[in-house]
């Protein structure tokens, strides 16, 4: 039982977001000088002469959620802020999990078989705990489908799997991923609050939090890059998040940008290389003409077009994705 050492009430929420953001943003002012000097660093393609610029900088994202995440059970022991912290803490295995996959990727480059499939063991913990919830989801226009033990065993490891490898695939550009994921995050609270989701809640503020602290030194130019611990971790809390939240539907539909982007590069047979834009007097341009990604389609598409101007038009496209999952989904 809670302890009601003193009350914060709605407070409570703000002070979990503005810790994450704080921690994140000294977390990556320390970090990125210090990553650059020990060599983790990547090349920006996007840009002439391709400059080295410090790499693994998702260190300050996972650093700045898991103080948001500690300061809730804090909250939830001595303020009597109420959640389940036996999900809330199997989520963060989960989520911890696919950051260490992504560290592991930085550091050796693991195989692309082996990133798609390590995150199915991640899953565990939240198997473990929604065994004893919830086996049903909400389907617009449909309703809500039980799935019984079909989603207990294959529908969450397989959606943690889809959306860690999906977030992790659309990216590349300096701020979008951090960008496009505080924007589902945003919307993700903000469909969490209208139905009173706490769980929901409790991932999604901390982890809108440490990307917005992490985003300034990833917009362009950058001087840090997420690297896979940040990608995978943005779609592993995602889908933490709903399956916790029983809101598998809203983040399926809120990742439709990341499954186009899948898609195109499926059908380029998932390209490792020139997946990038060719920069031309300040803008960029598909490699060779192709559109080998969505990024790339729009290049072509709008003729060359800045980086800058790229992923602010990813990002205003998925707030629109966003306002499409609240309508849909927060009940009138």
């Amino acid at each position: 039982m809670a302890i009601a050492l003193f009350n914060l009430g709605n407070y409570s929420y703000l002070l979990i977001f503005v810790a994450s953001f704080i921690i994140s943003n000294l977390s990556i002012k320390l970090l990125a000088p210090k990553l650059k000097a020990a060599g983790m660093v990547g090349k920006d393609v996007n840009k002439g002469g391709k400059p080295e610029v410090a790499e693994m900088g998702g260190l300050a994202i996972v650093i700045g959620f898991s103080a948001g995440i500690l300061l809730a059970i804090a909250l939830n022991t001595f303020n009597g802020m109420e959640f389940n912290i036996l999900y809330i803490l199997a989520g963060l295995v989960t989520i911890h999990a696919l950051a260490f996959i992504g560290i592991l990727d930085d550091l050796l480059s693991i195989p692309q078989w082996a990133k798609a499939l390590m995150p199915l063991l991640a899953a565990v913990p939240l198997i473990a705990v929604t065994a004893a919830g919830s086996t049903s989801m909400a389907v617009p226009f449909i309703g809500t489908v039980d799935f019984g033990v079909f989603y207990i065993l294959v529908l969450i490891p397989i959606g943690v799997a889809v959306a860690s490898n999906l977030t992790n695939m659309l990216a590349g550009f300096n701020g979008m991923e951090a960008g496009m994921g505080a924007v589902i995050f945003f919307f993700m609270i903000l469909l969490a609050w209208s139905q009173g989701n706490t769980e929901m809640l409790v991932f999604c503020l901390p982890m809108l939090g440490a990307l917005l602290g992490f985003l300034p030194m990833n917009w362009y130019p950058a001087k840090v890059f997420p690297g896979d611990v940040g990608t995978l971790m943005i779609g592993a809390a995602l889908a933490t998040g709903v399956i916790i939240g029983n809101m598998e539907s809203a983040g399926a539909l809120m990742l439709i940008l990341f499954v186009l982007d899948f898609f195109i590069k499926l059908a380029n047979k998932f390209p490792s290389s020139k997946w990038w834009g060719e920069p031309r007097g300040g803008k960029l341009y598909p490699v060779e003409g192709k559109a080998r990604g969505l990024c790339q389609l729009i290049m072509k598409k709008a003729n060359g077009i800045s980086e800058k101007n790229l992923v602010m038009l990813m990002i205003f496209a998925q707030a629109m994705v966003g306002l499409i999952v609240l309508i849909l989904f927060v009940k009138p």
